[in-house]
């Protein structure tokens, strides 16, 4: 693998990551962690944002044969800073500014010297509170587990 390769996989990982914390994290989350963050580039939209339908595949047991679950609402906005840089987002539901919002962060984090700054007071405190409420839930969820193999020795 050549290092021009080798680094588009590691800033597509990289991006991954980020774009998958802003979806999931709401848009008054982003905009307060945007208040100690160094300010958003100016940018123009070149798409959106809008909102439309997309369909939901899944597949039974995870690897079987793929069938329509349903519809979902997604919010999808480019925009672009700079003339070089564009910026996407997709989100679940219909929350425009959370759209742009990302799609702003999204271009942003692509800039080398901005990155540091904004994954350091946006993206990884987004991640800690999105880790931290999932083991929470987990916690919950395990509270109430039975033990089914109890339950075959007691008979």
């Amino acid at each position: 693998m050549s290092e021009d390769t080798a680094s588009e996989v590691l800033d597509t990982a990289a991006r991954r990551r980020w774009m998958g914390i802003l979806a999931r994290a709401s848009a008054s989350e982003i905009a307060a962690r945007l208040r100690d963050a160094p300010p958003l580039p100016a940018h123009t939209r070149l798409r959106g944002p809008e909102t439309g339908l997309v369909m939901v595949r899944g597949r039974q047991g995870g690897d079987g044969a793929p069938f329509n679950l349903g519809e979902m609402t997604v919010t999808r906005c480019a925009v672009g800073v700079g003339g070089a840089v564009v910026g996407h987002a997709y989100v679940a539901g219909r929350d425009a500014a959370k759209a742009e919002l990302a799609a702003v962060l999204d271009a942003a984090l692509q800039d080398g010297s901005l990155r540091p700054a904004l994954l350091g007071a946006v993206v990884e405190p987004l991640a800690a509170a999105q880790a931290d409420r999932a083991a929470r839930t987990a916690r919950k969820a395990a509270a109430t587990r039975v033990d089914f193999s109890t339950l075959a020795v007691m008979r």
